[in-house]
């Protein structure tokens, strides 16, 4: 009761009404809900979950590779270095991957093609 009483004297300071104080309230309110929401693209807990479960996936991706998150420097650094010892091995499996999914892809592709042709007149 108290604090009612100090909040309208204090919005009657301010020269507005105490039901008037409340509505543009709950106005700011929405705003910085919208505003957070622009922010983080979505519900911010929403984001978090997402941006977790992501964070996983390239920790997993990033250990097959062997980069290491305490020491990431050297491990960018000896995972070129294994690269470039490779030589042209990288370009043969590159090669056998790309015909692999080659293979697949470019007909899907092209069926994809001619089923959305535009039909002449």
């Amino acid at each position: 009761m108290l604090a009612k009483f100090v909040l309208a004297k204090f919005v009657l300071a301010l020269g507005t009404s105490v039901e008037d104080w409340m509505a543009n309230s709950d106005d700011s309110v929405t705003k910085r809900n919208d505003l957070v929401t622009k922010v983080f693209g979505g519900s911010p807990l929403a984001v978090l979950g997402r941006l977790v479960l992501v964070s996983i996936l390239v920790g997993v991706i990033l250990s097959v590779l062997g980069l290491d998150p305490f020491d990431i420097i050297q491990s960018i650094e000896r995972l070129f270095r294994t690269i470039w010892n490779m030589g042209f091995d990288v370009v043969r499996y590159v090669w056998r991957y790309f015909l692999l999914g080659a293979v697949i892809v470019i007909p899907i592709w092209l069926v994809m093609r001619l089923v959305n042709a535009p039909r002449g007149k």
